[in-house]
């Protein structure tokens, strides 16, 4: 039974985070809806990425982030759609690889500290404006895209043009472009 009053809890309190979302004009580059609307557990939500950004300018990118029951004891997890954006951070599946979605538990890899992952605190806000963020400074070192990674790497270290050419075909494909 807990588990039921935990998921309205969780329901109740999403509902009160979406219609804040969807009211607030402060949030650039973010819109958010429901996949279904007979299920707050699932949002639909669009990334526009500002037209400066070095990699991803003038991207509009599409996701759907997925709470648990357990919310916001336990993070959601966020999944690129189709056209899924080449990135040291997105995995091929569209999966996003960020330390805030990571379960509140030690790591066992070491690489991230207890602090740098997920937290009830977090909002769907808080998690969309840090994706934002990743857009415009990808991390390599802690890569769920080798590939995208390795490019990134090479561009910086030795001017290759690879990675942004890469990432100017997500940015037309998610235009509807390509």
């Amino acid at each position: 039974m807990a588990n039921t009053s935990g998921s309205a809890a969780a329901a109740s309190l999403l509902k009160r985070q979406l219609k804040q979302m969807q009211t607030d004009k402060d949030i650039p580059g973010i819109s958010c809806g429901l996949v279904r609307d007979d299920n707050i557990f699932e949002w639909e939500v669009m990334l526009m990425i500002s037209d400066d950004s070095k990699y991803y300018g003038g991207g509009n990118f599409r996701a759907h982030l997925t709470f648990p029951p357990t919310y916001p004891l336990m993070p959601p997890t966020l999944r690129f759609q189709d056209p899924i954006p080449f990135h040291p951070n997105i995995y091929e599946n569209g999966e996003l690889c960020i330390s805030i979605l990571h379960p509140p538990e030690e790591d066992k890899y070491g690489y991230e500290s207890a602090s740098e992952r997920w937290s009830p605190v977090q909002t769907p806000e808080t998690i969309l404006l840090s994706v934002i963020s990743l857009f415009e400074d990808p991390n390599d070192e802690s890569p769920a895209n080798l590939e995208a990674a390795q490019l990134l790497r090479e561009e910086r270290e030795n001017g290759s043009k690879e990675f942004r050419r890469r990432c100017r075909k997500c940015v037309r494909e998610s235009l509807g472009e390509d």
